[in-house]
């Protein structure tokens, strides 16, 4: 039977679940003990990934145009006739093997994993979660069509970031503020997303079972080795030890840019008036480059990112209308990753492009094991792959190595980069603070308001040095630019531990 599904993607993504449902039905049906057990994770795996990858497509496609109103409908219609119904399948096979007590070779992580996911599955959750997608959707598409006016030119809210790098501090402090104001007059459309976002994750969590999203979302994400508090120690950690360094970076900018004060728009400026480091005029340099580094890291992963470029698998550019952020996700039934971005020629995007391809590397070596419920690792290791990978690179971003910076820009890059880590610390902090408060004060932050006043608590409280007198407001909304915190929450401390 599985012998007649598509070979091409393409000829899968159009099936109604009527077509799809049989052979979910199949697998329910068989007998199932050690001598059948491969054939039919096998199988279980070939109708699985072709449904992950076919939600995964759609969803891309929703991100390179978040205008483009088809994409959006399709992606809408596959959430609501098939994801369901696919899940509710799959909770099925999950239980079914469960009760086996069939242990199959490599697959105790695996099987702890099916647990804490069959243990949490509700079928009146179901089209709660695909109305939480659809609100992501709908974030995205106001994400992606910010822009401001910059010399009579519309320009993206990315195509600030460099202008936020210019010698001249008055040029950077109006990109600043054009920028945060085009934030702000999204507040309400954002606000209102979060309210129902709050509804619907209480709810959730309350038909699971639980008194709380936290402890719904704890297990959701598989977080067996380490709890809250622990999350707690750790804020207390960087508090004690890295906002004192902070602090001293800080000042150190401070004085070497001559200011009173560091203000929002001071922080990324050449801290000597140089200009800002150009590593790449064209995205087809960026990519070029990138693939010399990675053969130079290892051959390996050199042939890797080139099967990435031969197969139109990165969407790197900016672009108007083009969804926020950057991300790596996979096309399951393909055994291939994705890699999006939103290049605009600023210096981080080295970085970005590096991270990005670590968790691409780190998919397809996972898709050498043989079943899809092998090839989710624990996301606080999905980041150490991403962020081994920026430093794994770092010997070869010189142009001697076929990298992008002479000797001066080098050490600039590197110092940026060390820098940016430490710095990084403290932020994390207050992303992850906030999502315990939020959640553990589910009522008062369903609020938009108490969100606002909370965040400049933490914002105070962890990113000590930084003057924000008369932008108080900009401050405050903070919360509304960290996508995690809306999208998938609880998703940053992952971060900070790799």
């Amino acid at each position: 039977m599985f012998d007649t599904l598509p070979h091409k993607i393409e000829d899968f993504m159009d099936w109604p679940w009527s077509q799809i449902e049989p052979f979910f039905q199949d697998l329910a049906a068989r007998p199932l003990t050690a001598d059948t057990l491969d054939d039919w994770l096998a199988d279980w795996t070939g109708i699985a990934a072709r449904v992950m990858e076919t939600q995964a497509r759609l969803y891309v496609a929703t991100t390179q145009d978040t205008t483009d109103e088809e994409a959006e409908a399709r992606y809408h219609a596959f959430l609501e006739n098939v994801v369901p119904a696919a899940e509710a399948a799959d909770q099925q096979l999950k239980e079914k093997l469960l009760a086996s007590r069939l242990e199959p070779e490599r697959f105790a992580v695996p099987l702890r994993n099916l647990r804490a996911e069959a243990d949490l599955f509700r079928a009146e959750n179901l089209p709660l979660q695909t109305q939480e997608r659809k609100i992501t959707s709908e974030f995205n598409r106001i994400m992606g069509t910010q822009t401001i006016t910059w010399e009579g030119e519309e320009i993206t809210l990315m195509q600030v970031v460099p202008l936020l790098r210019n010698p001249d501090r008055a040029v950077r402090e109006r990109a600043w503020r054009l920028r945060s104001e085009r934030f702000l007059a999204d507040r309400e459309r954002v606000n209102a997303l979060w309210k129902q976002y709050m509804d619907l994750r209480r709810q959730i969590a309350r038909n699971a079972g639980y008194d709380d999203y936290r402890s719904y979302r704890w297990q959701l994400l598989k977080r067996f080795d380490y709890t809250p508090q622990d999350s707690f120690t750790f804020q207390a950690a960087i508090e004690e030890v890295v906002v004192p360094a902070q602090q001293r970076i800080y000042e150190r900018r401070r004085q070497r840019l001559g200011l009173e004060t560091l203000r929002p728009w001071d922080l990324t400026v050449d801290p000597d008036g140089k200009p800002p480091i150009k590593p790449y005029d064209t995205v087809d340099e960026l990519e070029t480059k990138a693939g010399t580094i990675f053969r130079r890291v290892d051959p390996q992963l050199g042939d890797y990112y080139d099967t990435l470029r031969r197969e139109g698998l990165l969407d790197l550019p900016n672009r108007p209308g083009k969804g926020p952020g950057a991300y790596s996700t996979g096309f399951a039934y393909s055994q291939r990753p994705f890699i999006f971005m939103n290049a605009v020629g600023d210096n981080s995007e080295v970085r970005t492009l590096l991270h990005e391809t670590g968790h691409a590397f780190h998919g397809f070596e996972a898709r050498k094991l043989p079943y899809h419920q092998q090839w989710r690792a624990p996301m606080e290791f999905n980041e150490v792959a991403s962020m081994a990978m920026e430093l794994l690179a770092a010997p070869y971003l010189h142009t001697s190595e076929g990298g992008f910076y002479g000797d001066t820009d080098y050490a600039r890059a590197l110092v940026q980069e060390l820098e940016r880590i430490v710095l990084f610390w403290p932020y994390m902090a207050v992303v992850d603070a906030f999502q315990h408060w939020v959640y553990e004060n589910h009522d008062a932050a369903t609020h938009p308001d108490n969100c606002d006043t909370k965040w400049a608590k933490l914002w105070d409280r962890f990113m000590v040095g930084i003057d924000f007198t008369g932008l108080e407001e900009h401050r405050a909304n903070g919360w509304h630019r960290k996508r995690h915190i809306h999208r998938t929450p609880f998703y940053y401390i992952e971060y900070g531990l790799a």
